[in-house]
């Protein structure tokens, strides 16, 4: 038996990438998956995150997993002192106020409909090491902390919530220098299929059924780098 089967299951950010790349693993371990691109909802603009949420449910009839991993492109080169308002609003809107819209409101549908659900928002090491992007790792900092209430709130109801924090994926507005590589403890970038079979692994029963309120690093271990020594 496939590890999802049986699932119905909304991913954010599914139109490169991180996103598409979880949307498809979890698509061949049996889920049915909506994955939801700009096309289907700008999460920049009022309201659409619980539009989405919404039109998940009545797409695929429940929603049993939901895995988040919008977010606006960005340039390296944004740093603390020209990052504008508008980037910052976009970042933080994107990333974590439409987590928070959508994960309440799929939240309540488990809760309510009885489903063992599980979430997984896709953070990054930027959570927890500022790196000249404020407006990016706030938001990842932000999910990071939503992702902990999630956890404690929806426990008791059966739901699980997670996150995986990508560390040098190439692609999706991140251009990775080939020095960076050097820097990372398996000297090699990381690909979206690295990061979506640990998201497959983490919403499984099979492997996951008793991990919650977690971030797992997905990075080649980039983290172990001491980023004070040059």
């Amino acid at each position: 038996m496939k590890l999802l089967e049986g699932d119905a299951a909304l991913v954010t950010g599914a139109d490169g990438g991180i996103g598409r790349g979880i949307a498809a693993a979890l698509a061949q371990e049996g889920a049915a998956v909506f994955g939801a691109d700009l096309q289907d909802a700008d999460l920049s603009q009022p309201g659409e995150a619980a539009r989405l949420a919404q039109e998940a449910i009545r797409r695929l009839g429940k929603v049993s997993v939901f895995v988040h991993s919008a977010s606006p492109r960005r340039q390296e080169t944004e740093r603390t002192l020209q990052v504008s308002e508008a980037q910052w609003r976009e970042m933080l809107e994107v990333n974590l106020n439409s987590a928070f819209v959508i994960a309440q409101t799929l939240g309540n549908h488990m809760k309510d409909q009885k489903i063992p659900g599980r979430m997984l928002l896709v953070t990054s090491l930027h959570a927890q090491t500022p790196r000249n992007l404020p407006h990016y790792s706030a938001a990842k900092a932000g999910e990071t902390m939503l992702m902990k209430e999630l956890a404690r709130a929806l426990g008791p109801h059966g739901i699980r919530v997670n996150a995986i924090a990508p560390g040098a994926i190439p692609g999706g507005g991140f251009a990775a220098p080939q020095a960076l590589a050097d820097k990372i403890a398996l000297r090699r970038f990381g690909t979206p299929a690295d990061v979506a079979a640990m998201a497959v692994a983490v919403l499984s029963e099979r492997f996951g059924a008793y991990v919650t309120g977690a971030t797992i690093a997905v990075d080649g271990g980039l983290a172990l780098h001491n980023w004070i020594d040059p």
